[in-house]
């Protein structure tokens, strides 16, 4: 069980943290992606945590922008967004690939999803 928190309005240039508690599982053992959709468009993959050892892959149009960080603790990852830009905006959702163990941007290998968050850059 995934659950995104965070989302809201934001100007552009501005900042926001999306978080994702997890349930019944631990989030280090499976690889977990943060994903967005926006209206009309397909779910792209912004960025994952692979494995163990909290190496991240990020999507080219949020690289240097979103840092993706995992709090084995709290049981909780996190994407902290900067510098948002008003094609950031969408319903980001939080996955876990329970199955395959591969992980990365491809959003058909996760199995388990949150319920999402809306995130909106605009003036």
């Amino acid at each position: 069980h995934l659950v995104e928190s965070g989302g809201g309005l934001v100007q552009p240039g501005g900042s926001l943290r999306l978080a994702c508690a997890a349930s019944g599982f631990n989030l280090r053992d499976y690889p977990i992606g943060w994903f967005r959709q926006a209206p009309g468009k397909e779910r792209q993959g912004v960025s994952c945590i692979r494995d163990s050892d909290g190496n991240t892959v990020y999507a080219s149009s949020v690289e240097g922008r979103f840092t993706m960080i995992r709090d084995n603790a709290k049981n909780t990852v996190y994407l902290q967004m900067t510098s948002l830009k008003s094609e950031d905006s969408a319903v980001y959702y939080c996955a876990a690939d329970t199955q395959t163990g591969w992980g990365g941007l491809n959003s058909r290998l996760y199995d388990t999803w949150g319920q999402g968050t809306q995130v909106t850059v605009s003036s």
